[in-house]
């Protein structure tokens, strides 16, 4: 239970992380979609609010076929979103603050427009072919096997050129490259190189655990669970296509290549159950820094639900494994959407309280609503793929609102996507002046978190509780502190089943309760998040 005394802390230990969807986040230049000297301007308030580190999405030369998520090009910079000269100024600016860098790397898969799939594509001896996974159809004609594309439809395209199918887990413009290739591997590590010579602080690498197929390329099972409003991908399990044995001496390749560089950092995007997802730390810790945890993203809102798998995950970690934390992403509805304002303080709390290192998602600091996109206005492949399902990412997408003129302060033009009504009401300049907003309260909580050890780097103790209470400690040498979260809209009361704890409250969601000492028994009315500092 001990913390180590030797234990180094290494700046993602102690940071936050704060993603940046860079369509959304400031436009310069007026074409109504954000860009890099956007960014640049408001790296003061990310400063001022307590960021650490800044994760971008993709910004490199694409067909935009999936907002940059297919790259043709990964040593550039996209004409949207600025120049080379751009992207290293703002990585100039996010240093001179004293913040790091993190770029989204897209190694499953390319854009159909990047050279390399070209030349792939040319003919069936061309050197490049083996960098893609290209089959004959079956005797019959058909497909080489059952596997779907995450956006709907089969995950296989017929290339009438080459008379052969080639493999794309999500659109038909992002071939997957097959990583068994260890040209491809070599390739994609030299493009890792280009961008830390460059002095990018950390890669967050896109679906991870999709990167190594079945070698047999076997069908998928199908999915006993599945119902019809679910993407039709989730018809089967992807027990062949995703997650196999081999990716993890990829993941260690990955991993060797940011060793070779002082305190380098690497997230993966992963999608699975606990127990398979802490594997990807990989054996003695030479896999990613931090497999994304989603925990919060996917369980229901329900805190002995979460109670159980936040004890799980703490659990499972392996010896050295540090656990991280996310409540939303540009994959997912915003945690506002998902959970009531009311709910989202205490998600708040809940994010920067837990061991480990915090995600935030541009815009969920000021309370920001996944916003109705009318289906004449839908972007996003996956919404347009499947119109009858109502999957499209764009509601979690729009524009950060910042203040109440015209675009919310986003852009002169049109926004790329549209605004919600309230705009006005809702945003940076109107909050920053009000104590009691969603903003003041993220910004004190991270001033809280980041000036206490025990809050950052201390270590994670149940305090168990029945009800609706979210209930543990965080402790750091003689420092410690009670968390109390109510997940529920009602009163609640904190009865700990074996201890017996007394402090003062040093935060809350409502702010009138601090400063008051507590003990045994403490109520909270509904929504209602506090951070007791024990005697």
């Amino acid at each position: 239970m001990e913390e180590t005394q030797e234990q180094k802390y290494l700046w993602w230990h102690e940071g936050i992380i704060y993603q940046i969807y860079p369509r959304s986040f400031q436009d310069s230049d007026n074409d109504g979609v954000g860009d890099l000297k956007g960014i640049i301007s408001r790296l003061d308030y990310l400063k001022w609010m307590g960021i650490t580190a800044v994760w971008i999405s993709p910004i490199y030369p694409s067909p935009m076929a999936d907002f940059g998520y297919d790259i043709a090009d990964y040593r550039g910079i996209h004409p949207l979103f600025g120049t080379m000269e751009d992207f290293d100024e703002l990585l100039n600016e996010v240093h001179q603050r004293g913040m790091k860098l993190i770029l989204d790397l897209v190694p499953n898969h390319t854009s159909n427009q990047h050279p390399w799939f070209l030349e792939s594509r040319s003919s069936k001896d061309n050197p490049k072919r083996d960098w893609y996974i290209w089959e004959d159809p079956k005797e019959d004609g058909s497909e080489p096997n059952n596997w779907l594309s995450v956006f709907g439809g089969s995950g296989w395209e017929w290339d009438e050129q080459t008379q052969q199918y080639y493999y794309h887990a999500f659109l038909v413009e992002q071939p997957d490259l097959n990583w068994r290739n260890p040209e491809v591997q070599q390739a994609m590590f030299d493009v890792m190189r280009f961008w830390l010579d460059k002095g990018v602080d950390g890669f967050r690498v896109d679906v991870m655990w999709h990167m190594i197929k079945d070698k047999h390329l076997r069908d998928n099972p199908p999915n006993p669970d599945y119902q019809e409003h679910m993407a039709t991908y989730e018809k089967l399990v992807p027990a062949y296509s995703t997650d196999q044995p081999e990716i993890h001496e990829i993941v260690a390749k990955m991993r060797a290549v940011m060793d070779e560089y002082e305190e380098r950092m690497m997230i993966g995007e992963i999608y699975l159950p606990v127990h398979r997802l802490v594997t990807y730390y990989g054996t003695d810790n030479n896999g990613a820094h931090l497999p994304f945890n989603f925990m919060l993203v996917n369980q229901d809102w329900n805190a002995s639900t979460l109670s159980l798998h936040i004890n799980e995950y703490e659990g499972a970690l392996p010896p050295g494994g540090w656990p991280n934390w996310v409540i939303g992403n540009h994959d997912q509805p915003r945690i506002t959407s998902r959970v009531g304002y009311s709910q989202a303080k205490v998600a708040a709390m809940l994010l920067l309280t837990l061991r480990g290192t915090p995600t935030m998602y541009y815009g969920d600091e000021i309370g920001m609503r996944d916003v109705p996109i009318p289906l004449d206005e839908v972007q996003d492949p996956q919404g347009l793929n499947m119109p009858d399902k109502d999957l499209s990412r764009d509601p979690a997408r729009t524009p950060m609102q910042w203040d109440g003129s015209e675009n919310a302060g986003f852009s002169e033009a049109k926004p790329w996507l549209r605004l919600p009504d309230n705009f006005r009401r809702v945003n940076v300049d109107v909050q920053r002046e009000d104590p009691y907003s969603m903003l003041s309260f993220y910004r004190r909580l991270i001033q809280l978190r980041q000036q206490e050890p025990a809050l950052h780097v201390g270590y994670y103790v149940p305090a168990p509780t029945k009800g609706t209470i979210i209930s543990f400690q965080r402790i750091h040498k003689e420092q410690k502190f009670l968390v109390l979260l109510n997940l529920s809209h009602r009163p609640s009361l904190f009865r700990p089943e074996h201890a017996s704890y007394a402090g003062k409250i040093v935060l809350a969601t409502d702010p009138e309760r601090e400063g008051r000492q507590v003990e045994k028994n403490i109520s909270l009315s509904g929504d209602e998040g506090i951070i007791v500092r024990l005697n």
